[in-house]
Protein backbone atom coordinates (compact mmCIF):
# COMPACT_ATOMS: atom_id res chain seq x y z
CA UNK A 1 0.00 0.00 0.00
CA UNK A 2 1.43 3.40 -0.68
CA UNK A 3 1.87 5.34 2.03
CA UNK A 4 0.42 8.76 2.43
CA UNK A 5 3.31 10.60 3.22
CA UNK A 6 6.97 9.43 2.21
CA UNK A 7 10.16 11.58 3.02
CA UNK A 8 13.37 10.01 1.27
CA UNK A 9 16.66 11.39 2.31
CA UNK A 10 15.59 14.95 2.76
CA UNK A 11 18.16 17.61 3.74
CA UNK A 12 17.97 20.87 4.23
CA UNK A 13 21.12 23.12 4.29
CA UNK A 14 21.14 27.36 5.37
CA UNK A 15 23.93 29.00 4.60
CA UNK A 16 25.89 31.69 6.70
CA UNK A 17 28.32 33.93 7.20
CA UNK A 18 31.20 33.46 9.24
CA UNK A 19 34.27 35.92 10.46
CA UNK A 20 34.67 39.21 11.64
CA UNK A 21 33.94 40.99 8.79
CA UNK A 22 31.43 38.15 7.64
CA UNK A 23 33.09 37.77 4.26
CA UNK A 24 33.50 33.41 5.33
CA UNK A 25 30.47 31.36 4.59
CA UNK A 26 28.93 27.88 6.43
CA UNK A 27 26.33 25.93 6.30
CA UNK A 28 24.50 25.16 8.99
CA UNK A 29 23.09 20.99 8.55
CA UNK A 30 20.04 21.71 10.06
CA UNK A 31 18.67 18.25 8.13
CA UNK A 32 20.98 15.71 6.89
CA UNK A 33 19.49 13.04 5.45
CA UNK A 34 16.02 12.09 7.40
CA UNK A 35 13.87 9.30 5.81
CA UNK A 36 10.30 8.04 6.83
CA UNK A 37 6.90 7.45 6.00
CA UNK A 38 3.77 7.87 7.13
CA UNK A 39 0.31 6.10 6.65
CA UNK A 40 -3.22 7.29 6.58
CA UNK A 41 -4.94 7.88 10.16
CA UNK A 42 -1.53 7.16 11.76
CA UNK A 43 0.42 9.35 14.14
CA UNK A 44 4.22 9.46 13.98
CA UNK A 45 5.96 11.77 16.64
CA UNK A 46 9.22 13.18 15.75
CA UNK A 47 11.58 13.89 18.97
CA UNK A 48 14.69 15.13 20.49
CA UNK A 49 16.51 18.38 21.72
CA UNK A 50 15.96 21.82 20.72
CA UNK A 51 17.77 22.71 17.34
CA UNK A 52 17.27 19.21 16.48
CA UNK A 53 16.09 19.90 13.04
CA UNK A 54 12.70 18.64 13.94
CA UNK A 55 10.83 21.80 12.87
CA UNK A 56 12.87 22.22 9.93
CA UNK A 57 11.64 18.79 8.76
CA UNK A 58 7.58 19.92 9.31
CA UNK A 59 8.09 22.88 7.24
CA UNK A 60 10.05 20.77 4.39
CA UNK A 61 7.09 18.58 4.59
CA UNK A 62 4.68 22.09 3.92
CA UNK A 63 7.20 22.48 1.03
CA UNK A 64 7.17 25.88 3.19
CA UNK A 65 10.83 25.59 2.72
CA UNK A 66 13.06 24.66 -0.69
CA UNK A 67 14.78 21.29 -0.14
CA UNK A 68 19.26 20.55 -0.48
CA UNK A 69 18.48 17.07 -1.18
CA UNK A 70 15.78 14.57 -1.00
CA UNK A 71 11.97 13.82 -1.73
CA UNK A 72 8.74 14.77 -0.48
CA UNK A 73 5.93 12.71 -1.79
CA UNK A 74 2.50 12.53 -1.28
CA UNK A 75 0.22 10.19 -2.35
CA UNK A 76 2.51 9.01 -4.77
CA UNK A 77 3.02 12.05 -6.11
CA UNK A 78 5.98 13.94 -5.54
CA UNK A 79 5.69 17.66 -4.03
CA UNK A 80 8.59 19.51 -3.53
CA UNK A 81 9.67 20.23 -7.03
CA UNK A 82 6.24 21.40 -7.76
CA UNK A 83 5.44 25.14 -9.38
CA UNK A 84 3.50 27.43 -6.87
CA UNK A 85 0.65 26.70 -9.06
CA UNK A 86 0.70 23.28 -9.16
CA UNK A 87 1.17 23.17 -5.68
CA UNK A 88 -2.34 25.07 -4.60
CA UNK A 89 -4.86 22.41 -4.82
CA UNK A 90 -2.73 20.32 -2.88
CA UNK A 91 -2.09 22.66 0.39
CA UNK A 92 -5.27 21.53 1.46
CA UNK A 93 -4.55 18.17 2.32
CA UNK A 94 -1.97 19.57 3.99
CA UNK A 95 -2.63 21.69 7.11
CA UNK A 96 -0.07 23.20 10.00
CA UNK A 97 -1.21 23.52 13.40
CA UNK A 98 1.74 25.76 14.51
CA UNK A 99 3.11 26.48 18.56
CA UNK A 100 1.66 30.00 19.35
CA UNK A 101 -1.73 30.42 18.08
CA UNK A 102 -2.28 34.12 18.63
CA UNK A 103 0.92 34.54 16.24
CA UNK A 104 -1.00 32.74 13.23
CA UNK A 105 -4.42 34.10 13.85
CA UNK A 106 -4.95 36.91 11.86
CA UNK A 107 -5.59 39.56 15.28
CA UNK A 108 -7.54 41.50 12.68
CA UNK A 109 -10.60 39.22 11.83
CA UNK A 110 -13.50 37.55 13.69
CA UNK A 111 -13.21 33.44 14.63
CA UNK A 112 -16.01 32.92 11.44
CA UNK A 113 -14.16 35.05 9.06
CA UNK A 114 -10.65 32.84 9.88
CA UNK A 115 -12.20 29.56 9.90
CA UNK A 116 -14.14 30.38 6.07
CA UNK A 117 -11.35 31.77 4.33
CA UNK A 118 -9.72 27.87 3.86
CA UNK A 119 -13.24 27.18 2.92
CA UNK A 120 -13.32 29.63 0.31
CA UNK A 121 -9.70 29.24 -0.95
CA UNK A 122 -10.18 25.79 -1.86
CA UNK A 123 -13.66 25.78 -3.18
CA UNK A 124 -15.14 23.45 -0.55
CA UNK A 125 -18.44 25.79 -0.60
CA UNK A 126 -20.16 27.35 -3.23
CA UNK A 127 -22.84 29.42 -1.92
CA UNK A 128 -22.53 31.99 1.45
CA UNK A 129 -25.19 29.17 3.55
CA UNK A 130 -22.44 26.40 2.88
CA UNK A 131 -19.75 28.17 4.01
CA UNK A 132 -21.52 29.00 7.18
CA UNK A 133 -22.61 25.52 7.96
CA UNK A 134 -19.08 24.51 6.95
CA UNK A 135 -18.04 27.12 9.87
CA UNK A 136 -20.21 26.02 12.14
CA UNK A 137 -19.78 22.30 12.01
CA UNK A 138 -16.06 22.85 12.49
CA UNK A 139 -16.62 24.18 15.45
CA UNK A 140 -18.69 22.78 16.76
CA UNK A 141 -15.57 20.12 15.94
CA UNK A 142 -13.56 21.35 17.79
CA UNK A 143 -15.88 22.04 20.91
CA UNK A 144 -16.11 25.60 21.16
CA UNK A 145 -19.45 27.61 21.48
CA UNK A 146 -21.41 29.18 18.34
CA UNK A 147 -20.82 32.71 19.78
CA UNK A 148 -17.42 32.31 20.08
CA UNK A 149 -18.20 33.04 15.48
CA UNK A 150 -18.33 37.11 16.61
CA UNK A 151 -15.14 37.40 18.19
CA UNK A 152 -11.76 38.20 17.69
CA UNK A 153 -8.59 35.83 18.81
CA UNK A 154 -7.49 38.35 21.28
CA UNK A 155 -10.70 37.65 23.31
CA UNK A 156 -9.61 33.68 24.37
CA UNK A 157 -7.63 31.99 26.17
CA UNK A 158 -4.52 30.04 24.88
CA UNK A 159 -6.43 26.74 25.20
CA UNK A 160 -9.16 28.43 23.03
CA UNK A 161 -7.17 29.77 20.57
CA UNK A 162 -5.31 26.24 20.18
CA UNK A 163 -8.73 25.17 18.90
CA UNK A 164 -9.68 28.18 16.48
CA UNK A 165 -6.08 26.65 14.89
CA UNK A 166 -7.06 23.14 14.78
CA UNK A 167 -10.43 24.65 13.52
CA UNK A 168 -8.75 26.10 11.05
CA UNK A 169 -6.55 23.47 9.71
CA UNK A 170 -9.77 20.99 9.40
CA UNK A 171 -11.88 23.19 7.46
CA UNK A 172 -9.48 22.50 4.63
CA UNK A 173 -10.90 19.40 5.44
CA UNK A 174 -6.85 17.84 5.29
CA UNK A 175 -5.36 13.96 5.24
CA UNK A 176 -2.33 15.22 6.93
CA UNK A 177 -1.92 17.92 10.00
CA UNK A 178 1.93 18.97 10.97
CA UNK A 179 1.56 19.69 14.76
CA UNK A 180 4.53 21.90 15.41
CA UNK A 181 5.02 21.78 18.94
CA UNK A 182 0.76 22.52 19.15
CA UNK A 183 0.84 22.09 22.92
CA UNK A 184 3.89 23.19 24.16
CA UNK A 185 3.00 26.70 24.78
CA UNK A 186 -0.03 25.70 27.09
CA UNK A 187 -0.42 24.75 30.90
CA UNK A 188 -0.88 21.30 31.61
CA UNK A 189 -4.49 21.15 31.79
CA UNK A 190 -5.27 22.70 28.70
CA UNK A 191 -2.64 20.62 27.07
CA UNK A 192 -4.42 17.48 28.22
CA UNK A 193 -7.22 18.82 26.85
CA UNK A 194 -6.23 19.47 22.97
CA UNK A 195 -4.12 16.44 23.27
CA UNK A 196 -7.24 14.53 23.86
CA UNK A 197 -8.83 16.51 21.16
CA UNK A 198 -6.49 15.83 18.45
CA UNK A 199 -6.69 11.91 19.64
CA UNK A 200 -10.10 12.12 19.30
CA UNK A 201 -10.36 13.76 15.69
CA UNK A 202 -8.20 11.54 14.32
CA UNK A 203 -10.16 8.81 15.17
CA UNK A 204 -13.41 10.27 14.16
CA UNK A 205 -11.99 11.84 11.00
CA UNK A 206 -9.15 9.61 10.12
CA UNK A 207 -6.36 11.85 10.17
CA UNK A 208 -2.90 11.32 9.65
CA UNK A 209 -0.69 14.16 12.08
CA UNK A 210 3.78 14.20 12.34
CA UNK A 211 3.40 15.34 15.71
CA UNK A 212 6.79 17.22 16.22
CA UNK A 213 7.14 17.74 20.32
CA UNK A 214 10.12 17.37 23.23
CA UNK A 215 7.33 16.85 25.61
CA UNK A 216 8.14 12.72 25.63
CA UNK A 217 5.08 12.62 28.19
CA UNK A 218 2.38 14.13 25.36
CA UNK A 219 4.18 11.71 22.66
CA UNK A 220 3.47 8.43 24.44
CA UNK A 221 -0.09 9.43 25.39
CA UNK A 222 -1.05 10.40 21.27
CA UNK A 223 1.59 8.97 19.09
CA UNK A 224 1.65 5.27 17.42
CA UNK A 225 5.16 5.44 16.13
CA UNK A 226 8.53 7.61 17.46
CA UNK A 227 11.32 9.21 15.10
CA UNK A 228 14.14 10.24 17.63
CA UNK A 229 16.46 13.01 15.92
CA UNK A 230 19.69 14.17 16.63
CA UNK A 231 22.04 16.94 15.25
CA UNK A 232 19.63 16.55 11.97
CA UNK A 233 19.01 12.83 11.86
CA UNK A 234 16.97 10.23 13.10
CA UNK A 235 18.44 7.54 15.22
CA UNK A 236 16.26 5.34 16.21
CA UNK A 237 12.78 4.91 14.75
CA UNK A 238 10.67 2.24 16.36
CA UNK A 239 6.65 1.73 17.92
CA UNK A 240 5.44 3.68 20.98
CA UNK A 241 5.97 1.01 23.19
CA UNK A 242 9.61 -0.64 22.16
CA UNK A 243 11.13 3.82 22.35
CA UNK A 244 9.62 3.87 25.63
CA UNK A 245 9.98 0.38 27.37
CA UNK A 246 13.47 -0.99 25.44
CA UNK A 247 14.99 1.77 23.62
CA UNK A 248 17.93 1.10 21.72
CA UNK A 249 20.04 4.06 20.35
CA UNK A 250 22.21 5.35 23.46
CA UNK A 251 20.61 8.40 22.76
CA UNK A 252 17.25 7.22 22.93
CA UNK A 253 18.05 5.25 26.67
CA UNK A 254 19.39 9.11 27.57
CA UNK A 255 16.38 10.50 26.85
CA UNK A 256 14.02 7.82 28.21
CA UNK A 257 16.00 8.03 31.60
CA UNK A 258 14.82 11.88 31.84
CA UNK A 259 11.46 11.09 31.68
CA UNK A 260 9.83 11.07 34.85
CA UNK A 261 7.95 8.07 36.89
CA UNK A 262 4.30 8.00 38.16
CA UNK A 263 5.80 6.05 41.12
CA UNK A 264 9.22 7.28 42.23
CA UNK A 265 9.76 4.22 44.16
CA UNK A 266 10.00 1.99 40.64
CA UNK A 267 13.24 3.46 40.02
CA UNK A 268 15.30 4.41 36.65
CA UNK A 269 18.67 4.65 36.26
CA UNK A 270 19.34 8.21 35.21
CA UNK A 271 21.88 8.68 32.49
CA UNK A 272 23.33 11.87 32.23
CA UNK A 273 25.05 13.02 28.95
CA UNK A 274 28.49 14.78 29.07
CA UNK A 275 29.01 17.69 26.77
CA UNK A 276 26.88 19.73 24.52
CA UNK A 277 24.98 18.92 21.35
CA UNK A 278 27.60 19.77 18.77
CA UNK A 279 27.32 22.89 16.52
CA UNK A 280 25.23 21.77 12.97
CA UNK A 281 27.90 24.11 11.77
CA UNK A 282 31.20 21.92 12.77
CA UNK A 283 29.42 19.03 12.90
CA UNK A 284 31.61 15.56 14.35
CA UNK A 285 32.75 13.29 11.88
CA UNK A 286 31.64 9.99 11.92
CA UNK A 287 28.28 9.41 14.06
CA UNK A 288 27.35 12.94 15.31
CA UNK A 289 26.71 11.66 18.67
CA UNK A 290 29.93 10.19 19.42
CA UNK A 291 31.37 13.37 21.78
CA UNK A 292 28.71 12.50 24.48
CA UNK A 293 28.04 8.97 23.96
CA UNK A 294 28.98 6.91 26.74
CA UNK A 295 29.31 3.33 24.36
CA UNK A 296 31.16 4.96 21.53
CA UNK A 297 34.24 2.98 20.00
CA UNK A 298 36.86 3.79 17.49
CA UNK A 299 34.69 3.25 14.80
CA UNK A 300 31.92 6.02 15.85
CA UNK A 301 34.82 8.54 15.06
CA UNK A 302 35.48 7.97 11.55
CA UNK A 303 32.12 6.50 9.76
CA UNK A 304 28.79 7.70 9.97
CA UNK A 305 26.06 4.73 10.94
CA UNK A 306 23.34 4.13 8.58
CA UNK A 307 19.50 3.98 10.03
CA UNK A 308 19.15 0.28 9.61
CA UNK A 309 16.18 -1.95 9.86
CA UNK A 310 16.47 -4.60 12.90
CA UNK A 311 14.71 -7.88 13.15
CA UNK A 312 12.11 -6.59 15.37
CA UNK A 313 11.36 -4.14 13.13
CA UNK A 314 12.89 -1.02 14.68
CA UNK A 315 15.34 1.39 12.58
CA UNK A 316 18.61 2.28 14.50
CA UNK A 317 21.79 4.55 13.37
CA UNK A 318 23.98 2.81 15.46
CA UNK A 319 27.45 0.80 15.06
CA UNK A 320 26.52 -1.48 17.98
CA UNK A 321 23.49 -2.98 16.13
CA UNK A 322 25.42 -3.40 12.31
CA UNK A 323 26.58 -6.97 12.84
CA UNK A 324 30.07 -5.82 12.24
CA UNK A 325 30.60 -3.43 15.49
Amino acid sequence: MTPLLAVNDLRKHFEVRRGVLGLGRAAIHAVDGVSFEIDRGETLSLVGESGCGKSTVGRAVLCLTGLTGGQVILDGTRIDTLSAHRMRPLRRRLQVVFQDPFSSLNPRLRVRDLLAEPVRNFGLATSPREVGERVEAVLDTVRLPRDALRRFPHEFSGGQRQRIAIARALAADPDLIVCDEAVSALDVSVKAQIVNLLHDLQHKLGLALLFISHDLAIVEHITRRVAVMYLGRIVELASRREIFTAPKHPYTQALMSAVPVPDPATGRTRIVLKGDIPSPIDRPAGCHFHTRCPQAFDRCHGEAPALRLLPDGRSVACHLYDGTA
